[in-house]
């Protein structure tokens, strides 16, 4: 059972043969199967809890509709960790709210017709054989809410939603490591055999294995070995429209691939939201500005291919919209960096992502099997040092929200 707690002078550990900075989803599954290897393992989290910063602006959804190899590959594992969830941290009957009420991408472009199409055949290629390619009379029979402007769709309905809270927490009980709280990385400290600790304002904490899974900072942390990642952190903005019976509560994720919206149910209401391709690179922050026409222009947005939404519009008032935003962490490749840096021996990488929540857990566990020796890093195709390689994939799965 993992110890989460504020640390005093009694409880500070002061060595460590693992230190995760970052607390979020992928650093708390980081630190579980870092544990789970036989590692002691310390994870430092700036804030008062796990999970309370980027992980917690999600809408709490996974998919396997993805055309990157890489990132289907992650996927599809981190999936499979968690529909086994209970078993995998060892706590029986562990709850994760795990649902398939699946994701539909849907176009009234005809310019979209045949991306979609070939995205499906993507998939099978890649080992997701259940997404289907809809066309326009199909989508409507079985989505009647959709417009009949639509002309194509993808579908799985195996895709769905879980708790990232719970998946946070569970980590954390089922691991044996230490999630210190209010703990502020200030520096890591290297010697001629690479890193040798991490500077906190409680002490510091003698290590030879650093992983940076600091989200949105995850480039303030490498700077602190005067390293510049390639790392982008976006703010991304979501609504959540209190309850109305216009809002069909079966739904799935219907997101517009044309215009970058997307909408869920959500205990009545739902979560609304569009990528905005103008938001610009911002500092990483724990306090972002919300734009108070921000659900006014998603809704607007959302109005084509899902009609419904205008009639709720109509008697919309300020209350029923609740605002908030995260930051997106974007690479050049639009996929994550795990594994190690060789410019600093001990020093480990696992960030750079736009779908966190939903690949956290295989992503973990492919750092722990790259800093036990289990797996080698050219066995890993997300390894940061591809850019230099040349061995990048760009990749056009729908909703990463980076063009």
């Amino acid at each position: 059972m993992g110890k989460i707690l504020t640390p005093t002078t009694e409880t500070w550990p002061t060595t460590a043969d693992a230190v995760v900075i970052g607390g979020g989803i992928v650093g708390a599954a980081t630190a579980f199967w870092l544990s789970r290897a036989g590692m002691e393992t310390v994870l430092l989290e700036m804030r008062s809890d796990l999970g309370s910063l980027t992980s917690a602006q999600s809408i709490e959804s996974f998919r396997l509709q993805f055309t990157e190899p890489a990132m289907s590959e992650l996927a599809q594992e981190s999936i499979r960790i968690y529909e086994n969830f209970a078993e995998t941290i060892g706590v029986p009957e562990y709850d994760l709210s795990l649902r398939y009420t699946g994701y539909l991408f849907v176009t009234d472009e005809p310019g979209l017709v045949n991306s979609l199409r070939a995205s499906v055949a993507k998939h099978r290629e890649l080992g997701v054989t259940d997404s289907e390619f809809l066309a326009g009379a199909e989508i409507r029979a079985r989505f009647p809410y959709i417009s009949e402007s639509a002309l194509a769709a993808t579908f799985r309905q195996r895709d769905g939603q879980f708790s990232s809270h719970a998946a946070t927490h569970g980590f954390a009980k089922g691991s044996s490591a230490t999630f210190l709280l209010n703990s502020r990385v200030t520096g890591i400290r290297q010697d001629a055999s690479g890193v040798c600790g991490v500077e906190t304002p409680h002490g510091v904490i003698a290590t030879r294995l650093v992983v940076n899974a600091a989200g949105p900072f995850a480039g303030v942390v490498g700077q602190m070995l005067e390293i510049d990642l390639p790392v982008q952190p976006v703010r991304r903005q979501k609504a959540y429209i209190a309850p109305k019976p216009q809002i069909p509560q079966d739904a799935p994720l219907v997101i517009d691939v044309a215009r970058d919206s997307y909408w869920r149910p959500e205990t009545g209401g739902a979560f609304i939201a569009w990528v905005d391709p103008d938001d610009r690179v911002r500092k990483p922050s724990e306090h972002l500005p919300t734009d108070w026409d921000f659900p006014a222009t998603v809704l607007e947005k959302l109005i084509p291919l899902t009609p419904f939404w205008e009639t709720v519009c109509d008697n919309l008032k300020r209350r029923d919209v609740m605002l908030s935003a995260g930051q997106y962490v974007y690479t050049p490749d639009d996929q994550p960096l795990i594994g190690p840096l060789p410019e600093v021996t001990g020093f480990y990488l696992n960030c750079g992502y736009w779908a966190g929540v939903m690949l956290a857990a295989s992503a973990g566990l492919r750092l722990a099997d790259l800093a036990t020796g289990k797996l080698a890093p050219q066995q890993n195709p997300l390894r940061p040092t591809r850019y230099a390689e040349g061995i990048t994939y760009s990749g056009d799965s729908f909703l990463r929200g980076h063009h």
